[in-house]
């Protein structure tokens, strides 16, 4: 097991967990970009949404749902973003799917 988010989620790194369940793994960021930022990572290793398929629609939305709930548990009624980076490109930095969600402060758009 080389990647870094399967070794967390088996609680081999240590982690400030947020949320946990058969799918998902939630914890806070060691590097936070808001005064709240979590990731939450499915539990199965997926290296990114370029390699999901039609059948990981229900743990996407799991994610998505799960994101949302930990948000409100959070109380960001004002708002957070939801960011998911893609490949080299698009930001990702650990080949491990996973969910950004940061609130806590206005975010303007468009990003970085």
């Amino acid at each position: 097991m080389d990647c870094l988010f399967c070794k967390i989620a088996a609680g081999i790194i240590p982690s400030e967990a947020v949320y946990q369940d058969e799918q998902c793994y939630a914890f806070a960021d060691v590097n936070p970009q808001s005064p709240v930022h979590f990731l939450v990572i499915p539990q199965e290793h997926i290296a990114s949404t370029a390699h999901t398929s039609p059948a990981h629609a229900p743990l996407l939305g799991h994610l998505l749902v799960t994101a949302a709930q930990i948000a409100r548990e959070k109380g960001l009624d004002k708002g957070y973003r939801i960011v998911i980076n893609t490949g080299v490109d698009g930001g990702q930095t650990v080949d491990h799917l996973h969910v950004h969600v940061l609130g806590g402060r206005h975010h303007n758009w468009p990003p970085g």
